[in-house]
């Protein structure tokens, strides 16, 4: 069932927002030096490595970690950068990788592939048999805000209470959040 609920979603939302999906590209492509996607090495089910699509946000020489480990992230952005984080727009193409089957619209974020003590604790807890998410419970309950085992915890009580209704919740509290801009750095 869950899985079916990703395809249709995923798929129609594609269909929808092929034209935004389009501009946004092409405002990458037009304003910086690179691909407008940029394909992440991301932990998935399982602890295995794929590849997930963001729109880039960052110069093509950004180093390759999780933003807040950077001394100076501004001085990386594109222009445009930080209005896609901080609108999770970056994100939509991932709706790709909800059609391939590497991730789901609900699950825990993928890890970045060098993010070693995050899929540890992951791990040990058991959160990396799920297939990873676009959005999760730890998103709507901090997202970049929350210091790694708090994020663990919170991926384990969506492990532990994993159901299509909870799926819903978080998808619907996703939009709120994503609206009022609500836990995510720029």
């Amino acid at each position: 069932m869950k899985r079916l609920f990703d395809v249709i979603l995923s798929f129609a939302a594609l269909c929808v927002l092929f034209l935004p999906l389009a501009i946004i590209a092409l405002l990458i492509r037009t304003t910086s030096r690179g691909p407008a996607i940029h394909w992440s090495d991301r932990v998935g089910r399982d602890n295995e490595i794929f590849k997930m699509p963001k729109f880039r946000t960052m110069r093509a020489d950004a180093p390759q970690v999780a933003t807040h480990l950077m001394d100076n992230p501004d001085a990386y952005r594109v222009p445009f950068g930080s209005f896609l984080r901080k609108s999770s727009l970056d994100e939509l193409p991932q709706l790709w990788s909800v059609l391939k089957g590497d991730m789901s619209i609900v699950g825990p974020r993928p890890a970045l592939y060098n993010q070693e003590d995050l899929i540890a604790l992951r791990t040990e807890k058991g959160v990396h048999r799920l297939i990873p998410g676009i959005t999760g419970w730890a998103q709507i309950n901090g997202r970049d805000d929350l210091p790694i085992p708090v994020k663990v915890e919170h991926d384990v009580h969506y492990l532990n209470h994993q159901s299509m209704r909870l799926d819903l919740k978080i998808l619907f509290l996703t939009v709120w959040r994503v609206l009022r801009r609500e836990g995510v750095r720029g």
